[in-house]
Order: C-alpha cells, then sequence, then structure tokens
C-alpha cells in the first residue's frame, strides 16, 4: 500500500491544505473518497489512519487532509500551533478548501491520475465536516455518493446563546477550551457574520433535502456531543437515505487521540466496513 502524507496543497485564503493520499499503487482505477474532519479536529486525530488504509486495502483511493484554517501548520499538522488561523476559520473556508481537493483530484494532470476514477467520488465527513460535505454534495454534480458520521444538522442552533452572544459581538471574540490540549481556541466574531450573509447556502436541512445521490447518514445512539436526533433529521429530509444507528456508540465510535493500537476500535471498524460496503455498490 502507498501511503503518501502531508502534500501540501494552495487554499483560496492564504493558508495551505496539507492532505494525505492512500491507496494500492496497481494501475487500476479506484473509486475515490474524500474524508472531511470535524471541529477541533485533524486529518491525523486518532484512528483516522487505520480508517484510510481499511479503504486503501478494499482498493479505493482514499484522501483526508486538514482545513486550512483547522489550527494545524505543514510543519506541525496535528493540534493546533496556528490558533490565529483557528479563529479565523469560516464555514465558508472550509466549503473552498473541499472544492480544492475535489479539484485537485479531477484534473487530467494529477500525479495519480492512473489510480483513479474521477468519476466516481464518495464524500465522508465526521462532526461537523457532515455538515460541510452534505452542502457540498448538494451543490456540486461530481460528488457521486455521500456517507456522514455523527453530523451536525443545524450550524445555527450551535452558536453561543443569549448572555454568550452578546458577549460575543461585543469584544468581537470568545475563547472555547480544548479539554485534551488546555488551549483557550478563539472564535472570531466574523464566524457568525460570514454564516448570516451565507445562511441560506449553509442550512443543512436545505441542502439535505436536494441530495439526490446514494446518502448514507451514521450515528452512534449513546453520542453526548450531537445528539442521535441530529441524525435522524437529517434521514427525516432525505427519506431516501439509508440510516444506520450504531447501539451506545459515541461521538467518535470508541476512538481517542492519540491511538496507539494497530486495530480500529469496535464501533470504528463496524461503521468504516458498512461505509466500504456503501462506497462500493
Amino acid at each position: 500500500m502507498t501511503t503518501i502524507k502531508n502534500i501540501i496543497l494552495q487554499g483560496r485564503h492564504r493558508r495551505p491544505i496539507i492532505t494525505d493520499v492512500f491507496f494500492n499503487r496497481n494501475a487500476h482505477k479506484k473509486p475515490i473518497v474524500i474524508f472531511c474532519h470535524g471541529y477541533k479536529g485533524f486529518k491525523d486525530w486518532g484512528a483516522w489512519d487505520l480508517v484510510a488504509t481499511a479503504f486503501a486495502k478494499a482498493n479505493f483511493f482514499f484522501v483526508k487532509f486538514n482545513f486550512s484554517h483547522n489550527g494545524g501548520t505543514p510543519k506541525q499538522p496535528i493540534d493546533f500551533p496556528d490558533l490565529e488561523a483557528f479563529g479565523n476559520n469560516t464555514y465558508i473556508k472550509e466549503l473552498d478548501d473541499l472544492e480544492t481537493i475535489i479539484d485537485w483530484v479531477s484534473t487530467q494532470d494529477f500525479d495519480y491520475s492512473n489510480e483513479i476514477d474521477p468519476t466516481q467520488i464518495t464524500l465522508i465527513g465526521h462532526s461537523r465536516g457532515g455538515g460541510i460535505v452534505t452542502i457540498k454534495a448538494a451543490e456540486d454534480e461530481r460528488i457521486t455518493k455521500i456517507i456522514t458520521w455523527a453530523s451536525v444538522s443545524d450550524y445555527k442552533n450551535r452558536f453561543p446563546k443569549k448572555e454568550a452572544f452578546h458577549f460575543w459581538k461585543k469584544n468581537g471574540v470568545y475563547y472555547v477550551e480544548n479539554g485534551r490540549t488546555k488551549q483557550k481556541m478563539p472564535h472570531y466574531f466574523e464566524f457568525y457574520t460570514s454564516f448570516v450573509q451565507n445562511e441560506e447556502r449553509l442550512t443543512i436541512s436545505r441542502a439535505t433535502k436536494r441530495i439526490n445521490i446514494p446518502h448514507l447518514i451514521i450515528h452512534g445512539t449513546n453520542d453526548q456531543t450531537v445528539p442521535v436526533t441530529e441524525g435522524k433529521n437529517l434521514h427525516s429530509w432525505n427519506p431516501e437515505s439509508e440510516l444506520f444507528l450504531v447501539e451506545n456508540a459515541n461521538h467518535v465510535f470508541g476512538a481517542k487521540h492519540p491511538w496507539d493500537i494497530s486495530t480500529l476500535p469496535e464501533h470504528l471498524d463496524v461503521i468504516t466496513s458498512k461505509s466500504i460496503r456503501f462506497a462500493i455498490f
């Protein structure tokens, strides 16, 4: 298996997009899978490399990447050395980053063009990334399948409320502590104003209703971060979708960071296998 890590792509917003590819180098045209991490996430989090390896062994061309403003850098793609970039992130920037990745794999001079079938592109998004792939799948005809893992269903509802919102607007920034790294992670008010300016596009329910390709929604029943009701909402907005619930699974399907075991946790293994089957057929 071929693994190429930390490829640097130039994004639209003056910051690089750090990218990995996993595939079997055999000159067979493989379906493409593009994976989008979630909030306070990164491409090397936890067991994501093992997920990528599983897809590659199933003869997919698997791509995962750091959103340009996730807080990572080319020298340190893991964790969040650039909190200023993190604070300046927006949903629109993430959609633009994903489009850059799709454009990259779709070009005729793509470095691995003899290994891919650009007419088969599946998007997978975890958590906040699930909303991003849902919106992109609804608006980009190059996408042929979509899979969400523990996806949010409403971006607007996740903004601070009442006093916290007024504090954010007045001060221009609020901070969220990262429970693992203990960093105080900034969120500038532009994050909200960008959403308001693009609210129609960023309304996940609207995008979900427009999806007309195979659509798999996976959620754990014990998700304390994004309740299972959000997965059920997505399914209700697209009754043609498939809803796959994993009993007792949490938001990260049993994984954690760092993940020092050579095998996938049980629940993540279940959903990876389910996603591979869905992407093949």
